[in-house]
């Protein structure tokens, strides 16, 4: 399972250093793709085929299935470390993400998410204060902490 939230930064070429103990769960390959929320999801093999399949089972006549199943994976690459424990972020997913320099890298469960640090501090921010409501919320779904 992943969890925690790091800092980090991205260099020049565009490369990421990725917490050690997120490195052995995710293995050596691993897919990164677009994310909700302006970040990007890293998803280890195991995880991407589940994933997979299940936007394969969404139903093709409808365009929202259609628009979403497109949207994970033109944007998804599979991915590998370099000899540094880093991974090469690609342009084109940097850019959706607004990634820079600065980052937060942050373990959620079955995935890994980057983000930039500022949407990732404005996200939160907003999210901290309707913490409780959401909760809330999720009893609708036989859900309790």
């Amino acid at each position: 399972m992943f969890m925690g939230e790091f800092q980090h930064s991205i260099d020049d070429k565009g490369r990421l250093t990725i917490p050690a103990k997120f490195r052995e769960l995710l293995g050596a390959s691993f897919v990164i793709t677009r994310g909700l929320d302006q970040c990007l999801f890293v998803y280890p093999m195991n995880e991407w085929s589940i994933l997979e399949q299940k936007l394969k089972s969404l139903p093709l006549m409808k365009s929202d299935a259609r628009a979403f199943t497109r949207f994970f994976f033109s944007g998804a690459t599979e991915c590998e470390w370099d000899k540094q424990g880093r991974v090469n972020l690609p342009g084109n997913l940097r850019g959706y993400a607004g990634l820079e320099k600065e980052c937060v890298v942050i373990g959620v469960s079955n995935r890994v998410e980057i983000w930039s640090k500022d949407t990732w501090e404005a996200y939160f921010q907003q999210s901290e204060g309707t913490f409780n409501e959401i909760a809330e919320k999720l009893v609708d779904f036989n859900f309790e902490l």
